[in-house]
């Protein structure tokens, strides 16, 4: 495997907080919050009715209309997302150097619960000749390479909510065997049906608190009770630091470790010790030659679930000690932007990214008390002034998915 350093040259997203980076970013840092009561389907007899939809969503605006119909809509947000980031980084190397890796957990759920409400209510099995490809998650893929004239290795990834960062993370490895100059790595999901409002309301996953949606989502607060659906996506061009300064491009960052692996523990629930936890981000800090003190802000994984968010602090004091981890902002972003699933990994990346570019970390929304067991520097409410060179992002899934990212200020020498 190559030691070739990877540098982040584009990025995109599609958020409940806005459309495009700038836009995600400055409501991000701004302590806005993209839920609120859902409008896409009928909520009347669900005991879940809020979520963090994309707002003001018109893929007219950004898609033609032609293709619109054919894809997905977690596919649109995809491809808006990879347009975004290919129009900042402009690769210029040959279409089959060019790979994409794209991560979803539920693909085009969306479209699979449409049909299926659509052919009960009909009593019809007359359905789009469209609805096979926009059910498929490789499809959004196929899309971004059609619509880019990309010819290089494609890879969708489904690590339920650990996708995004996965796509990151196998984006690096398709770079580092040599596979590929520049991969686009994406990230895009839309799980906002009622089917999947059910589900994980079954399963006691959804925060019930919908008298007020914005403090529904709060990550680490004593009072969490569960997470809110979102929908989103986020898309990085990452590439070898040699293609990069060949054409002079703008760096945003450097891809400095990744690591992956599995609690072995239950399909729903975090390992109780974080063993698994504990030894991925130990993996991405060995991967990146850095010692524990050397990260200046964490993205937590953070989904304001009860076990979740405990089970992630003890595992952050495992490894960056008890001190340390108590001096080392970490916050996480799902309480302003829900549970983004398999877009989530990206969007957090970008937001890490962000951070060492503009010096500044975003807050944990809705944290006003303490839970005993979750007492580290959550950067509650407020975004904070703070020099960031090196920051980590973690996504934790079901399956006992685990995935750390780490990611640094582009340095030449």
């Amino acid at each position: 495997m190559s030691k070739e350093r990877i540098v982040i040259t584009g990025m995109g997203a599609v958020t409940p907080l806005g459309i495009g980076v700038s836009s995600y970013w400055e409501n991000l840092i701004s302590s806005q919050s993209g839920i609120s009561f859902i409008s896409r389907f009928d909520t009347r007899e669900l005991p879940v009715k809020i979520a963090a939809e994309v707002k003001d969503f018109n893929p007219s605006d950004f898609l033609p209309k032609r293709l619109i119909r054919k894809i997905d809509i977690f596919m649109q947000f995809a491809l808006i997302a990879a347009n975004e980031a290919l129009a900042t980084s402009k690769p210029t190397v040959k279409p089959e150097r060019i790979g994409i890796v794209l991560g979803t957990a539920l693909g085009g759920i969306s479209t699979v619960a449409s049909t299926q409400e659509q052919i009960i209510q009909s009593e019809s099995y007359r359905v789009s000749p469209h609805i096979v490809p926009k059910m498929l998650g490789n499809i959004a893929a196929a899309q971004i390479a059609i619509q880019h004239s990309i010819q290089g290795p494609s890879l969708t990834v489904n690590t339920a909510c650990s996708s995004g960062a996965d796509a990151i993370g196998m984006a690096s490895m398709l770079l580092k065997s040599g596979q590929a100059d520049v991969v686009v790595a994406v990230g895009a999901e839309s799980i906002l049906t009622g089917m999947m409002a059910a589900g994980l309301s079954s399963a006691r996953a959804l925060s019930t608190e919908d008298n007020s949606p914005i403090r529904a989502s709060r990550p680490f607060d004593l009072y969490r009770n569960g997470f809110v659906m979102g929908e989103g996506a986020g898309a990085v061009v990452l590439e070898t630091i040699h293609s990069a300064t060949k054409r002079e491009v703008d760096i945003k960052a450097e891809l400095l470790g990744y690591a992956n692996n599995m609690d072995a523990y239950h399909v729903t629930s975090p390992e109780p010790s974080g063993r698994g936890q504990i030894v991925c981000l130990q993996n991405a800090l060995y991967q990146a030659g850095l010692e524990p003190s050397q990260i200046d802000y964490i993205n937590a994984h953070g989904t304001s679930t009860k076990l979740g968010d405990q089970v992630e602090t003890a595992a952050l004091k495992a490894v960056f000690s008890e001190q340390l981890s108590k001096k080392i902002p970490v916050s996480s972003t799902k309480g302003a932007t829900g549970h983004l699933m398999g877009a989530g990994g990206v969007t957090e990346f970008i937001a890490c990214i962000q951070s060492i570019r503009e010096g500044i970390v975003p807050p944990t929304l809705n944290y006003d008390k303490q839970d005993p067991q979750c007492d580290l520097d959550y950067v509650p409410n407020q975004s904070r002034k703070v020099d960031v060179k090196v920051a980590m992002s973690n996504s934790f899934g079901f399956g006992g998915q685990n995935t750390s990212l780490i990611v640094g200020e582009y340095n030449r020498n």
